[in-house]
């Protein structure tokens, strides 16, 4: 019989208007830090929507960087601190959702980040409203927050039930305004969460569920993904389905995908999405020999006939990207040692060993 646990405390507030439909709803306290990147909150019009319904007083940090650094969350720890905010209200892709959440934790606890990584933290973190304008990481329903870790060169996660957001108001609308190669980018590290959500030694039937649907809905933005015009209704799909993968990593953790990908991102540059669509090919490959049936599965939902169609469809998303990379050896097994230091290759089927994850890598960009 099935035995596990699911705990998932996000309110999901979804549809077109839900910010503004909120009204005096969306504070969660007196003073709020509202957290964004540079652009993203502005231009989508999610910040706007924000403004004209929040009440109480607010203080704006709007300076996190994409793969958000120790510094930054440093900084606005600090200033929701000083300015004696009670909650923290987040808007935009994943980069300032997961800022604001360790922001929220260093804002009423007296820790460096790092620390945070070996001893969690006293204190619960400030109540957080999410607001996401990509599809792409379902950070407005995890508990996890990623942060740019220069002294270990890598991107790592740390986690807290604290960490899920309160609340997530999802609205389609605030992705239109994001440049198609962002929005592929980011649609497929949704893709990325599902698929390893699925392919988890920790997915539960209740997992299933959710990363089940969420790749069947996924799969009914192929068409306009590849013809590379994304309307408003595909975009009310690839959000609902970004959140589903939200909601199903957070039960089961990611992969090997995600253990490969942060090296891609941290040294290549590669964007998130583009890191992890490297190596998923290779990777459904490999995990095809252990669990055959869960690649049909995948494959199926997707309306895909095969791996090699799957490898395909990546190629078509990043025609300019995907081949370009070029590894040597030693730089592979760099890669490799780090990621087999993280939890989640403990998360992947067959219990991959090095030299499986050098022939995944290898067979992606060599």
């Amino acid at each position: 019989m099935n035995r596990f646990n699911y705990f998932m405390p996000t309110r999901m507030v979804f549809g077109q208007g839900v910010v503004r439909d909120a009204g005096a709803g969306l504070a969660l306290g007196k003073k709020a830090l509202i957290v964004t990147g540079k652009a993203s909150a502005r231009l989508s019009g999610a910040l706007d929507d924000v403004l004209a319904v929040l009440p109480g007083e607010y203080v704006i940090f709007d300076r996190v960087e994409n793969n958000p650094s120790v510094e930054t969350v440093i900084q606005g720890g600090a200033l929701a601190k000083a300015e004696g905010c009670d909650y923290v209200l987040a808007i935009g892709g994943g980069s300032p959702l997961d800022a604001a959440k360790v922001m929220a934790v260093l804002a009423v606890n007296d820790a460096h980040p790092l620390e945070l990584y070996q001893s969690g933290w006293k204190k619960r973190a400030l109540p957080i409203v999410a607001i996401p304008t990509t599809a792409g990481t379902g950070s407005e329903v995890t508990q996890y927050a990623v942060l740019t870790i220069e002294e270990e060169e890598t991107k790592k996660g740390l986690g807290g039930p604290d960490l899920f957001p309160q609340v997530a108001y999802l609205d389609p609308k605030y992705t239109e305004s994001l440049p198609l190669d962002v929005t592929v980018d980011t649609a497929v590290d949704a893709l990325s969460h599902l698929v390893e959500s699925y392919l988890s030694k920790r997915a539960t039937a209740a997992s299933d569920l959710v990363a089940l649907q969420g790749l069947a809905l996924w799969g009914t933005a192929i068409p306009a993904l590849r013809q590379g015009t994304v309307d408003l209704q595909t975009r009310d799909a690839l959000l609902l389905a970004s959140s589903l993968g939200g909601i199903a990593i957070a039960q089961t953790g990611t992969t090997l995908v995600h253990a490969l990908g942060y090296s891609l991102t941290y040294y290549d540059g590669l964007p998130h999405g583009r890191a992890n669509a490297v190596c998923m090919r290779a990777y459904l490959e490999y995990t095809q020999s252990v669990a055959p049936e869960k690649i049909d599965t995948v494959l199926e939902l997707l309306e895909l006939a095969s791996v090699r169609a799957f490898g395909e469809l990546m190629e078509d998303l990043f025609a300019d990207h995907i081949g370009t990379l070029k590894l040597n050896t030693d730089t592979i097994e760099g890669y490799v040692k780090k990621a087999m230091l993280t939890n989640n290759i403990k998360n992947s089927l067959g219990d991959p060993s090095a030299e499986e994850l050098t022939k995944i890598l290898k067979t992606s960009i060599m």
